[in-house]
């Protein structure tokens, strides 16, 4: 394969076809081939006329994917595509490939479905009959000199997203997820999406109420169209059983931020996005919530609370805290703040009453909180992510009083019925209780309470992130409707 059959042009497309094909069946046979004993070992290969050739397999390397890194591969081509509304595409150079990386002890945030990937392209190198096989990471080097010439890599960045298939249909996990909590509380926990880059900035996904973290799917997806946000943010999620208190998932979520810390201490800073009540979720890792502020508060059933709790309780853990500096930006999609109407009416005690507590839970709180403190601050309920959800939540009132500790950004749905802003609603929150007066900014866009994938929002996402690198917008914003 010589350099001019590897252009762009037309004339010049079968035989890079051709070639991209064959690098990437190669990368996948060779991993696959005899349980992978042919893989990473210079091979004699002899054609059919005789000739011997050598391959060898490029080693680790900027950009370059350690031979060994992952355990096997997928042709990008083979993964459906239909649950991305648009697939991200790169045409250019090499065989697009999924790298699958199975877990070891040492990956403590791989996703259950089975492995943490990433896109690869593989390519391969002549020179007279020797040929070099490389791994390539085009996220974080998109060209490459490949036979003599610099050139764009092809590769595939949605189909290392579809490669996690969802457990069932979204809508019933999302309500069992918030029902059946007990079932799905082993799998609470944040997840990386792509193999770990101290380079790169952690991107936390957190979603709400009934819902699971594949309705970042889309999201995620659309924003990896953009070169410069894939090459300069990692991708990851925190999943949880949305039934339970907001505090004790929070907790969780402080517990799983403190485990990276551990683990990866000079990671680069987190931003967050969050929809809903994971807005919620998100806000207690900046802000400091302490005894006194509860009692300032809540008065008498705060100290009664408090004169029974050891540092130690699981519910002292879950309503006293401190912010979390590593969480430099957080923008918070259609949040309800200052809690929603819903959950105080019919369909709110409906859920109430549905949603099943895990048992060590509901034994941490009964031994925990005297059951008079409870029927004054709860009505006498044990609390669940819907009754903190109430405006006039103890949760919610306290709070509200306390300053968020990082720069933060609102995008807030708005179903366009006649009437002010401040009277406005996405359907589930009302303005009033999504809006931030110290946000750094505002955006208002014309959907629903599930307006994250909408274009405005998508586009709000990509400036604020390219906001946080210093860096103009790269996506067009004619469409925003609001913005201050």
């Amino acid at each position: 394969m010589t350099a001019p059959l590897l252009g762009t042009d037309a004339q010049e497309a079968p035989a890079r076809n051709t070639y991209n094909a064959a690098c990437g069946e190669l990368a996948v046979l060779l991993r696959s081939s005899e349980g992978g004993r042919l893989w990473n070992h210079s091979l004699t290969l002899t054609a059919g006329n005789n000739e011997t050739y050598h391959l060898r397999l490029q080693p680790t390397g900027y950009a370059v994917w350690a031979p060994d890194y992952f355990s096997s591969f997928k042709l990008a081509s083979s993964v459906k595509e239909k649950r991305v509304k648009t697939p991200n595409h790169v045409d250019g150079v090499g065989g697009e490939l999924v790298g699958v990386r199975s877990p070891t002890p040492l990956d403590a945030f791989t996703p259950p479905q089975g492995g943490i990937t990433a896109p690869v392209t593989a390519t391969l190198d002549f020179h007279e009959k020797d040929a070099t096989l490389t791994l390539r990471r085009p996220a974080k080097q998109p060209t490459a000199a490949i036979e003599g010439k610099i050139r764009p890599l092809a590769a595939n960045y949605s189909a290392p997203l579809l490669y996690y298939k969802p457990a069932g249909n979204e809508t019933i996990m999302g309500l069992m997820g918030a029902f059946m909590g007990s079932k799905f509380l082993s799998k609470t926990g944040l997840y990386f999406l792509q193999p770990y880059d101290p380079d790169r900035i952690p991107l936390i996904f957190v979603h709400g109420l009934i819902s699971t973290p594949q309705m970042w799917l889309n999201v995620i997806n659309d924003l990896q169209q953009d070169p410069v946000l894939r090459a300069r943010y990692q991708f990851w999620i925190f999943a949880y059983p949305t039934g339970l208190p907001v505090l004790y998932s929070s907790l969780r979520f402080r517990e799983a931020l403190a485990k990276v810390q551990k683990l990866y201490p000079n990671h680069k800073d987190y931003v967050l996005v969050s929809h809903s009540m994971g807005g919620l979720l998100s806000q207690v890792q900046v802000t400091t919530m302490t005894r006194a502020d509860w009692e300032k508060t809540m008065g008498e059933p705060a100290r009664n609370l408090f004169a029974k709790l050891r540092p130690d309780d699981l519910v002292s853990k879950a309503v006293t805290f401190k912010a979390n500096p590593h969480v430099k930006r957080i923008v918070f999609i259609c949040t309800p703040h200052r809690g929603a109407p819903m959950a105080v009416s019919t369909i709110g005690e409906i859920g109430i009453r549905l949603i099943s507590l895990p048992g060590n839970l509901v034994g941490a709180i009964t031994s925990e909180v005297p059951a008079e403190t409870l029927k004054t601050m709860n009505g006498g309920r044990l609390p669940n992510s819907v009754t903190n959800l109430q405006p006039k939540a103890p949760y919610i009132q306290v709070m509200n009083k306390l300053p968020i500790q990082t720069t933060y950004h609102s995008i807030i749905g708005n179903r366009g019925k006649p009437g002010p802003l401040a009277d406005s609603s996405d359907g589930v929150v009302p303005y009033w209780s999504s809006h931030e007066a110290k946000a750094q900014s505002e955006l208002i866009v014309p959907g629903p309470h599930g307006s994250c994938e909408l274009p405005q929002t998508i586009a709000e996402l990509d400036r604020i992130l390219r906001l946080h690198l210093k860096i103009g917008s790269g996506r067009s914003t004619s469409t925003l409707a609001t913005a201050h």
